[in-house]
């Protein structure tokens, strides 16, 4: 088997029904299999995948084991040359996999490799690429340095800006949310260290991949959507852990230094008081467009919104769009490809757009405003 896609569930069932119909359509062609590892989700999550995904390998942890030890898990299980890891909060196009995996097998010496991510407005997420984060790496990142400074590598290296958004090449670095890498390699590594819950695992398996001589490679020429906080909260609880996860980075692999880690203290303190300004206004579209061939669905969202909703059958259809950028875009996978929804969503990331889907055989929307906040789910009265 050449490829195994493991994913690892809690809790957010609507995006892992729409993560996995996006897996499936991306694995067409390819001997693949796909492994979901449920960490114990009090939701319905199980009983959809066991209802809609019936040929999915189905794993039920009965307690929370964390990312480490899900992930691990999943891998244990996997029959694929290669593994990837992947987020239940993400959205692959049709050729992710066929791209990745042919970019890996011409690479000599090849470690992980990661795509390009975007947000639910197609922004591009900039950890996607990132450099080891020594103490004076994230200083720069805490300290907002490589934004003062951005000319300057010796402040840039945090998210790896030696490379352009659309430019491959290796770094050190990759998110958890997407990765691709053989799998004696990862078993080599010794997976996900265990003894961290979250938050600098995804650190710690590149750096050791990169510590025994392979390089990490981000592969920008396919685009996953990152519905980016579904599984946290950025508040207090979530910064305490990002602070300790960099204290278990450091501590494993660097000298520890107390003066650092009070200077974490502070600095998760300012970031926590930075992601709540930056918040804002709820967003209240004026317009709703929907891309779609079916006047049912359109009769639907119309009646359940109690906006009006435009119904167009191309994403080409531009002119509909640019009258008005306060509009919401919901795209409809029965007509719509994922690759489309992407591209459309990054060619106008700057339109001040947002965006739903709609998956094929569900009977809810779903889309993020922005890369800070949890996501939206809209359950429809009708299935359509």
């Amino acid at each position: 088997m050449q490829l195994s896609v493991i994913i690892l569930n809690y809790n957010v069932r609507y995006f892992l029904e729409l993560c996995v119909l996006s897996v499936q359509q991306a694995i067409k062609g390819i001997d693949a299999e796909v492994i979901v590892v449920d960490n114990n989700s009090p939701d319905d999550s199980c009983a959809m995948m066991k209802q809609r995904f019936p040929d999915v390998t189905l794993i039920e942890n009965k307690e929370n084991s964390g990312f480490p030890k899900g992930n691990n898990i999943g891998v244990a299980a996997a029959k694929g040359k290669y593994v990837c890891i992947l987020n239940p909060d993400t959205v692959v196009a049709e050729d992710t996999f066929v791209k990745a995996l042919q970019f890996i097998q011409n690479q000599k010496n090849a470690g992980i490799v990661g795509a390009k991510l975007v947000d639910g407005r197609g922004c591009f997420l900039p950890e996607s690429k990132r450099g080891v984060p020594t103490p004076w790496v994230a200083t720069t990142k805490i300290a907002g340095l490589y934004k003062l400074f951005p000319g300057i590598s010796i402040f840039n290296k945090y998210y790896a800006q030696h490379l352009k958004e659309n430019q491959t090449g290796i770094v050190e670095v990759l998110v958890g949310a997407f990765m691709i890498m053989e799998r004696e390699l990862y078993l080599e590594a010794g997976g996900f260290d265990e003894d961290c819950f979250m938050y600098s695992d995804d650190f710690d398996l590149s750096y050791t991949v990169m510590q025994k001589g392979r390089h990490n490679y981000y592969f920008p020429d396919t685009s996953v959507i990152h519905y980016k906080g579904e599984s946290t909260v950025k508040d207090g609880a979530y910064m305490n852990r990002f602070r300790e996860a960099m204290k278990f980075f450091y501590k494993k692999h660097f000298r520890a230094s107390p003066v650092f880690d009070v200077f974490m203290r502070i600095g998760a303190k300012f970031f926590m008081l930075a992601k709540k300004n930056k918040k804002g206004a709820i967003h209240i579209p004026q317009q709703y467009v929907l891309i779609s061939d079916n006047e049912q669905l359109r009769e639907t969202l119309e009646n359940q919104l109690q906006k009006n909703v435009v119904r167009v059958t191309s994403v080409a259809t531009d002119g509909v769009f640019l009258q008005n950028s306060n509009t919401e875009v919901i795209f409809d996978s029965v007509l719509i490809s994922f690759k489309e929804m992407i591209n459309f969503m990054e060619k106008h990331r700057d339109g001040g757009f947002t965006y739903k889907i709609k998956p094929s055989g569900g009977s809810f929307i779903l889309g993020s405003n922005s890369s800070n906040d949890r996501g939206e789910v809209i359950q429809i009265e009708v299935y359509a």
